[in-house]
């Protein structure tokens, strides 16, 4: 058993979305917990601090981002990935709006489309659009201070390298899952999951980096925490 579950997790199976039966009961609980907890915080800090433009602009985020995740990009190796969308969402709606709305996405994906198990929602939610999306926009903010806060490069590189960290580090928060749960060896699943979703993350910057550029150009008033946004909400 533990060999097909190693030979699935490299092929073609090393994807973030975990599938039911891979992780054990107390994982998966502890995820939940941690899942449930941080939604409601969220959903408590949005209903609070956001303006009435952030609604809809979830809206359409959401479904960028779902629309974007049924095309998959080719790396090498024979096989493919998707945009996750976390640092992306973060990026343009704050973390925590854009944690509701991968936490949308992630659910629709695996009521309809069965892309990862609904037993361990809680953990898929957690490491793409948790730990993936705070990872990111904290460390894209943090780039940006340090460059330069309004200028283009500085947004171009921070978006780029966070984009890039968030899907290697919901990669290995997956394999430590993987592995806590004794489904197969810390070795074996964080080579699988982190030499795949390195490659992975490159077509994650670009995409990211391309959308945010166009939102920045044209619209940088959408962008939460831009100059321009902040001056707007002040008003």
């Amino acid at each position: 058993m533990e060999q097909i579950i190693q030979n699935s997790l490299f092929t073609p199976y090393f994807a973030l979305h975990i599938p039911d039966g891979f992780l054990s009961p107390g994982v998966s609980v502890f995820c939940w917990v941690i899942t449930l907890v941080l939604i409601a915080v969220s959903l408590n800090k949005v209903q609070k601090d956001y303006q009435e433009k952030t609604v809809p602009l979830m809206g359409v985020c959401a479904a960028f981002i779902f629309a974007a995740q049924m095309i998959n990009f080719p790396i090498p190796g024979g096989t493919s990935g998707h945009l996750v969308g976390g640092t992306l969402a973060a990026i343009i709606l704050g973390p925590w709006a854009g944690t509701l709305v991968v936490t949308v996405v992630f659910i629709v994906q695996a009521v309809l489309f069965q892309d990862g198990g609904l037993t361990v929602l809680g953990a898929n939610i957690l490491n793409m659009g948790l730990i993936g999306t705070f990872c990111g926009y904290y460390l894209y903010k943090a780039i940006r201070l340090s460059l330069g806060r309004n200028s283009w490069k500085s947004m171009t590189i921070a978006t780029v390298v966070a984009s890039w960290c968030s899907v290697v580090i919901a990669a290995i928060a997956t394999a430590l899952q993987l592995a806590l749960s004794g489904t197969v060896p810390l070795t074996v699943s964080m080579i699988a999951m982190v030499s795949w979703h390195v490659l992975i993350g490159v077509g994650e910057a670009i995409i990211t980096v391309i959308a945010v550029g166009f939102v920045w150009r044209s619209r940088p008033d959408l962008i939460y925490d831009s100059p321009l946004s902040l001056k707007l909400d002040a008003d």
